[in-house]
């Protein structure tokens, strides 16, 4: 199965807690940090509701 490079590339600060949620969900703490993880709906569906701080690549 694929891989999805994921990037934090902005910050949570006055964002809506559910947004919060989905990013530390993802793995994500500190603005610059990536992860790694499988290409599944579930993670397309998180990545897909917070695409505005995140970046995505194939690895």
């Amino acid at each position: 199965m694929a891989k999805l490079k994921i990037t934090l590339t902005k910050g949570l600060v006055n964002r809506k807690h559910q947004q919060r949620d989905t990013v530390r969900t993802l793995g994500l703490h500190k603005i610059g940090q990536s992860v790694v993880r499988e290409d599944t709906p579930e993670t397309r569906g998180q990545i897909l509701a917070v695409r505005h701080l995140v970046t995505v690549e194939e690895a």
